[in-house]
């Protein structure tokens, strides 16, 4: 077992890169925290800092601890106020922030479920495709898809998720069926850019085969609802991922074109800053929503 003090010095070092410093934060005396990390260092087998006379630097194995030390943190956090603080203790003000599709389609019920809960509970719910910087911005939580690589951020897994290819059943009726991906240059295909660009080319995998098409249309927007909208609406297909367009495919609304072609895997995590890690509030929705996205297995089993 880790000692959870043990842990919290660890991570207080590699944010201030300074052993002592660290110790001063934490109330313990030098010694003290030194023994701390040595005895770390001896569990895991390997050396996690590179010490200079100012400062330490993370190995690359602490690179790696760094990221499972703060999320066990987390969770250890989280699960002590479950168990400790009543229901009258949820109360405040969360902020969160999610893409367009996601915000709409899936969060926006489950939060109303959590405030009929939790009624003194409010939420600010800020919906952008563009991540929030969430140390400038007053957010507690943001859901943002694919791999995270900010390692001042809890993160945390929620649902695996791809993209897939979807259409309207009018647009498929009236238009060449797909064979392949390659045969998507004959097809007005529904875009999607943001700072970085346009997302013209839709990358897919067919065993150990990787095929990648550029892509062309008529519509262009910087929000995905638009895209998810025009392509209920039977203007093209859209490249989407499963978790925005769930809804439409079992309503019959869209239906998923070469399921025997993989899209990009963009799982779903929820990030937020070390500073918000310990309000009951947010643990309280963190539970309720991974209990939520559980309820999905079934149906991601099946479109894989």
């Amino acid at each position: 077992m880790y000692s959870t003090a043990d842990l919290q010095l660890f991570i207080r070092t590699a944010d201030t890169g300074n052993l002592s410093q660290a110790a001063r934060d934490l109330e313990l005396s030098t010694a003290t925290a030194s023994a701390s990390l040595k005895r770390l260092e001896q569990k895991l087998g390997t050396r996690l800092f590179v010490r200079s006379t100012r400062s330490m630097r993370l190995t690359q194995d602490g690179e790696i601890f760094l990221e499972y030390g703060r999320n066990a943190l987390a969770l250890l956090k989280e699960g002590e106020a479950l168990i400790t603080a009543d229901r009258d203790a949820i109360r405040g003000n969360i902020r969160i922030s999610a893409s367009s599709d996601l915000g709409r389609t899936v969060l926006l019920p489950w939060l109303n479920d959590f405030q009929r809960l939790h009624s003194a509970v409010t939420v600010t719910l800020q919906l952008s495709d563009s991540n929030v910087d969430l140390f400038r911005e007053p957010v507690d939580m943001a859901f943002r898809y694919g791999k995270q690589q900010d390692s001042t951020l809890v993160s945390q897994h929620l649902i695996d998720n791809r993209r897939i290819l979807v259409a309207s059943p009018d647009y498929v009726a009236t238009h060449p069926p797909l064979q392949s991906p390659r045969d998507l240059a004959n097809h007005n295909c529904l875009l999607y850019y943001l700072k970085h660009g346009l997302n013209n080319t839709w990358p897919f995998q067919s065993g150990k085969e990787l095929i990648e098409v550029k892509v062309r249309g008529d519509r262009m927007a910087n929000d995905g609802a638009v895209v998810r909208e025009w392509a209920v609406a039977g203007f093209g297909i859209a490249y989407k991922s499963w978790l925005d367009v769930k809804h439409d495919l079992e309503s019959g609304r869209l239906v998923r074109l070469l399921p025997g072609f993989r899209g990009d895997e963009v799982p779903l995590n929820v990030v937020y800053p070390h500073r918000n890690s310990a309000s009951p509030r947010v643990r309280a929705l963190l539970a309720f929503l991974r209990e939520k996205f559980g309820e999905y297995e079934a149906s991601l089993a099946a479109m894989k």
